[in-house]
């Protein structure tokens, strides 16, 4: 007996998703996660502050860059959200027409949380590299790592694994390095708590 076909999400699917949720097509299936946690969501809000100050954004320039938060990318039947992505303005000289962007980002960050690590380092991180994207940074938070891979003849190379207490300088962001330990406003797990005055 032949097995029954599975269906394969749409962009429907994706529509029909309530509103609060991050909804992606990964393989045919749709995946759904909340908003980042407060730690996640701090880490990602200071990495864009930090390099968007020290990137060049000016619309004549050209190594200047396109950065946005969220932003959907459709690549064939894979639609993704990363949690940051860039282009270089080149790239990107006009506004997407659509809501969504088909063009590969040159940079993707993705800020590792409990309901997202998996596809993250996983099928996420596939799909980035079939659709060409050059750059991607991987950012726990929890464990204050961030790890940086360059697109190599079709792999992952990994280029960083930088740890809290370390300075970031990888690629495509190496002429803007900075401390990891900017990116956690919070107090350090690990540290006693300081005493209130």
């Amino acid at each position: 007996m032949a097995e029954a076909a599975v269906r394969q999400a749409t962009y429907a699917d994706l529509e029909a998703v309530p509103d609060h949720l991050v909804a992606e097509i990964i393989d045919g299936i749709v995946e759904t996660h909340g908003p980042l946690p407060p730690v996640q969501g701090a880490a990602a809000f200071s990495l864009a502050a930090i390099l968007g100050s020290h990137t060049p954004r000016r619309r004549d320039d050209p190594d200047a860059w396109i950065d946005m938060s969220k932003p959907e990318l459709r690549f064939g039947p894979q639609v993704v959200v990363p949690d940051l992505a860039g282009w270089r303005r080149e790239r990107m000289p006009t506004e997407p027409a659509d809501a969504f962007i088909e063009t590969s980002p040159d940079w993707v960050c993705e800020i590792l949380s409990p309901s997202t690590i998996r596809l993250d380092r996983g099928r996420k991180r596939r799909i980035y590299g079939e659709a060409g994207v050059k750059f991607l940074w991987l950012l726990d938070s929890a464990a204050g790592v961030l790890e940086g891979f360059a697109l190599t003849d079709g792999r992952w190379l990994l280029l960083d694994t930088v740890l809290r207490g370390e300075t970031v300088a990888i690629p495509p962001f190496d002429a803007v390095p900075f401390p990891l330990d900017d990116l956690f406003p919070f107090a350090d797990p690990a540290a006693p708590a300081l005493p209130e005055t």
